[in-house]
């Protein structure tokens, strides 16, 4: 483990998420650092405000980063201002590219002119490897995917890091860090995962049994603490060791699974849809029937730290909703409704083909 020496400006994008601010609250309190400014081109909600009262907010997207960057004198980036198009702030497909590619080229652009920028870290994520049935049973940091993914976010990510490749043989005195986490869990974390597996009824793809790995919201925030004011340089694995099966998280949770039959998985959306458990897109829905398990010992060798396990991360998520109400009869009645009409759907179509 390499320390980093005092650190002088750390600018933290994406702080009016819960990442961004938790990651720039805990900068903050860190004697190491000297000043944390959060970018956020939004106003932030009074809760987040109010816990970042000694991170100074300025009003900025990623093309404004250049002037910012400049006028600054940052020493570190860190770069969590990634939206899902799952997330309610996001406006579809196109504000969602927008925001991933354009802006995160925009603030490579302005990394490279930043004279005094000696480190930047980047949030990225385990979709970067795809979710089909040519993956291999785990993925290094080093296995490329089999297939370009399906999913808007997983295309983002790829065009990122690559983005980040480029800026590396550009600027080779900055310390580049990528985190490739695996999908966030705990009882404090607010994601399209914890919110289907929060709800009664759980959709599932019929005949599917994909093996997931989750990292706890918590050894998320600790990782990225630790990339900054720690030298880590490279690509890393972020998640809980060990897997669960997706019949198996659903049963730890007391939840009720749903298998859904229909080609494309499209009623596995509109059963989410339909009860209101969330946005559903390709990546999700990949991931449930594929699954994904990648490995973490780059990881645990570099940062002398090993995440707590899946299955604690999941249990302590669990814990956080064990008063969600149970299965009504109106919800199971409108499941089943869906579920029917999909199979009907699926049966039109047979026949309906010479």
């Amino acid at each position: 483990m390499a320390v980093t020496a005092a650190l002088g400006v750390v600018v933290v994008t994406g702080i009016g998420r819960f990442l961004g601010a938790h990651v720039a609250a805990r900068l903050a309190a860190d004697e190491r650092v000297g000043r944390v400014v959060g970018l956020d081109p939004n106003e932030l909600t009074p809760e987040v405000a109010a816990m970042l009262t000694d991170v100074e907010h300025v009003r900025a997207d990623a093309g404004s980063a250049n002037t910012v960057l400049a006028d600054l004198g940052a020493e570190v980036v860190v770069h969590l201002a990634l939206v899902t198009a799952a997330e309610p702030q996001h406006g579809g497909r196109a504000a969602m590219k927008e925001q991933n590619v354009i802006g995160t080229m925009q603030l490579l652009a302005a990394c490279q002119q930043a004279p005094r920028l000696r480190k930047l870290v980047m949030r990225s994520s385990t979709a970067a490897y795809g979710a089909s049935f040519r993956d291999p049973a785990v993925f290094t940091e080093d296995t490329e995917p089999r297939q370009v993914p399906r999913g808007g976010f997983a295309r983002d990510i790829l065009d990122v890091e690559g983005y980040l490749r480029g800026f590396r043989r550009r600027r080779p005195d900055v310390s580049a860090t990528v985190l490739r986490f695996a999908p966030f869990i705990g009882s404090t974390a607010a994601t399209t995962l914890t919110r289907y597996f929060a709800q009664p009824i759980v959709p599932t793809v019929l005949g599917r049994d994909p093996r997931l790995q989750f990292v706890h919201i918590d050894d998320a925030l600790e990782v990225l603490h630790r990339s900054v004011v720690e030298d880590h340089p490279g690509t890393y694995n972020v998640a809980g060791a060990g897997v669960l099966a997706l019949s198996q998280a659903i049963r730890r949770a007391g939840r009720v699974a749903l298998p859904v039959f229909e080609p494309g998985l499209s009623a596995a959306a509109t059963l989410a849809g339909g009860l209101r458990v969330g946005r559903y897109g390709l990546d999700q829905l990949d991931l449930f029937v594929h699954g994904r398990v990648v490995d973490t010992t780059k990881l645990i060798n570099e940062y002398g730290y090993e995440p707590r396990t899946t299955a604690v991360a999941f249990d302590d998520f669990i814990r956080g909703n064990a008063d969600r109400a149970l299965m009504t009869a109106e919800r199971l009645a409108t499941a089943e409704q869906i579920i029917l009409d999909g199979i009907r759907r699926v049966r039109a179509a047979a026949q309906e083909q010479p």
